[in-house]
């Protein structure tokens, strides 16, 4: 019978453990945790064989101090952590209970052309983000649709304020190759740098261990554990696999020594880490010390819409007076007062919120496209904004559906609504 877990797997729903495995000791002290800062999600297509979702609980389940989503040259999956553990933290709210969740880190994979030597960056606080997003767009328009062109200068050039993992091709001892490379990013970034050690599980890793440390010394930088992790269960095993085999184009039974050797590159805790490292224990702990290092948060971003200042008008000024003159366009016999109320209540949200810069963004998209002989139209859930009708980004009115505004914003999610256009 056919094992399921290589089959495709849908977005799974985010619920909490139904159990969570105890440190023995606080949260706060160094031994007897362990951070996981290297792991590849399915958005690094066709290699990671795990859901981000699946990572975040997972992670919780085994206790983890925190949890790097990192894949290959992308920010994506992490988007999905972060969402699937805000959904973890109300659920808990709304059950009474205390969980406590791993701090999520922002990161990823950097895959250079001129490099055999990968690197884990992890932004310490927002600038470093910023920078970590610039360096990522530069190598995507660099080359053609859902690829990522980097160079080792890129990292130089953008690297200031990551914490960077350096990362030796896994297999073969031959380490040496990488030290140049170890100096020269070092050497930029003091203080920054760390040589990731990762298990291979071959009977081999004590002594690559070994030797990563001796070139760790070399280096002048500390070696931190890894565990370069490509799914959350064992079980995905033979998914990983096919994906392989899908990536490179080979048959199942051509995959040959391009299988994984077992099932060990799941996500562990601190006891299974610790055992692993046991001869280098400094390893975990430096684990903890970067954690405690990036910061950044993706709750620290948000929505930040142009804020022109027109005939000293602010925003919401703005956005009556055009809601204001929208309305007798629409209603040149004049507005109904119940499409009144609607249009002060929902000034009132959208002043609240501080939503003005948004609306007033789409309007004056759509009133360029329309200068231009643009066809377009708003649809969806804005069909339920009288603004949206009297800034002419819809064209449904009022008096032809039952509209509902809390479908189309609301305070609760705290988040500014979706306005789609269509262009032709």
């Amino acid at each position: 019978m056919p094992d399921p877990s290589i089959h495709a797997h849908p977005r799974p729903k985010v619920s909490l453990p139904e159990k969570q495995e105890a440190n023995p000791l606080a949260p706060e002290t160094v031994d007897g945790a362990y951070a996981e800062l290297a792991v590849t999600s399915n958005f690094t297509f066709l290699t990671g064989a795990s859901h981000p979702e699946e990572y975040m609980v997972k992670a919780t389940e085994l206790g983890l101090e925190a949890i790097a989503i990192t894949d290959t040259n992308s920010l994506a999956g992490v988007v999905r952590a972060f969402s699937a553990r805000k959904e973890m933290q109300r659920e808990a709210k709304e059950r009474g209970i205390e969980v406590r969740l791993p701090r999520l880190i922002v990161g990823a994979r950097l895959v250079f052309d001129d490099s055999d030597v990968n690197w884990i960056a992890l932004p310490t606080d927002r600038a470093a983000y910023q920078r970590l997003t610039r360096l990522l767009t530069i190598g995507k328009r660099r080359t053609g649709k859902g690829e990522c062109l980097l160079h080792k200068n890129d990292l130089v050039e953008w690297g200031q304020g990551m914490v960077l993992i350096a990362l030796p091709p896994r297999m073969g001892l031959n380490l040496k190759a990488a030290l140049p490379e170890l100096y020269h990013i070092a050497r930029h970034f003091p203080g920054m740098t760390f040589l990731g050690a990762a298990p291979n599980y071959d009977g081999r890793d004590q002594r690559r261990f070994n030797l990563l440390a001796a070139l760790a010394r070399r280096a002048a930088i500390p070696m931190v554990a890894i565990g370069d992790v490509l799914m959350h269960l064992s079980r995905r095993r033979q998914l990983a696999d096919v994906l392989t085999c899908l990536r490179l184009g080979l048959r199942i039974d051509e995959i040959g020594t391009n299988a994984l050797i077992n099932s060990e590159r799941r996500l562990k805790g601190y006891e299974d880490m610790a055992r692993l490292f046991r001869h280098h224990p400094g390893a975990i702990r430096r684990t903890l010390d970067i954690a405690g290092r990036c910061t950044f948060d993706l709750s620290e971003l948000s929505y930040e819409y142009p804020d022109e200042i027109t005939n000293g008008e602010d925003p919401q000024t703005r956005l009556e007076r055009l809601t204001r003159i929208g309305l007798e366009r629409r209603f040149p016999q004049g507005v109904p007062e119940d499409t009144i109320a609607k249009v002060d209540k929902e000034l009132t949200l959208i002043k609240k919120m501080r939503f003005a810069a948004y609306f007033l963004t789409v309007h004056d998209i759509v009133e360029y496209a329309r200068s231009q002989d643009i066809l377009c139209q708003g649809r969806g859930s804005a069909a339920n904004s009288v603004i949206c009708y009297a800034l002419g980004i819809t064209e449904v009115g009022p008096d032809t559906i039952s509209m509902v505004f809390e479908r189309f914003i609301s305070e609760a999610r705290g988040e500014p609504p979706d306005i789609d256009v269509d262009f032709e």
